[in-house]
């Protein structure tokens, strides 16, 4: 049996990529929907073609990865599509954010997505493909966001690797650096769309349009994905300072 597997379903991106992938994957026969809440999930998966599979998780358990683990030893998948969606970030000074806000995002944008991918591994072929979603919060620190976007370019450094690693098995990794997308995500980590001004207001862009660009540049075997102009010229931005400091070193 193919399958492709979907994490933070739920809503927002994930749910996005769902209904994009949703009658496009010929040779996949189940859609494997992964998050928390289980009700968003069943309502998306009856406005969905193909079979779907709903599995309410907290990726940040380790007893429920190992339920899950046990799931995949016992159906014996072949994985054509892994995309890792599932984060939670919060905005705010780091000296005034409470502990359990900083160990949400730790676990579940890092250790949560890390083993998720340790997980799938053995279960993809060649020509399977990885979607990692990070943010372009990734390419610069950020104020008021450290430990978001800290875990954030950890997403954006293990996928550029990985997909090193995994080139010569045909396995595509792909790393996606969308700027503010007006998702639920963004609501909470603000507490509402009020805090968002100035420049990441402009670069809003909607989780439709950050999934569609991820496939599309996945499908062209495209290393990173960033949607959106504004994204795009500071992900040139910061890859033309990398490459400038590199050739002094």
């Amino acid at each position: 049996m193919n399958i492709a597997v979907i994490t933070g379903a739920s809503s927002g991106i994930g749910k996005e990529f769902a209904r994009r992938l949703d009658g496009q994957l010929a040779r996949t026969d189940e859609i494997w929907l992964l998050a928390r809440r289980k009700q968003p999930m069943e309502e998306l998966a009856r406005s969905m073609k193909t079979r779907t599979r709903i599995i309410s998780i907290d990726l940040t358990k380790e007893r429920e990865l190992a339920q899950f683990a046990e799931v995949l030893a016992i159906s014996s998948p072949k994985i054509t599509v892994l995309i890792n969606c599932a984060g939670v970030g919060y905005h705010g000074s780091f000296r005034e954010q409470g502990a359990d806000e900083l160990t949400a995002m730790l676990d579940l944008n890092v250790r949560a997505l890390t083993m998720m991918t340790k997980l799938a591994l053995p279960y993809m072929r060649r020509g399977s493909k990885i979607i990692q979603v990070a943010s372009g919060a990734a390419f610069v620190p950020q104020a008021d966001f450290a430990v978001y976007a800290a875990s954030k370019a950890y997403v954006y450094s293990f996928g550029r690797a990985l997909g090193r690693e995994l080139k010569e098995r045909g396995i595509g990794v792909t790393t996606v650096c969308p700027g503010p997308v007006r998702t639920p995500f963004l609501e909470n980590a603000y507490k509402g769309m009020t805090g968002i001004r100035g420049i990441k207001k402009a670069a809003m862009v909607c989780a439709g349009d950050v999934a569609a660009q991820a496939l599309r540049d996945c499908k062209r075997h495209r290393k990173v994905s960033v949607c959106g102009l504004p994204m795009k010229l500071l992900y040139t931005a910061t890859q033309s300072i990398q490459n400038l400091v590199g050739s002094f070193a």
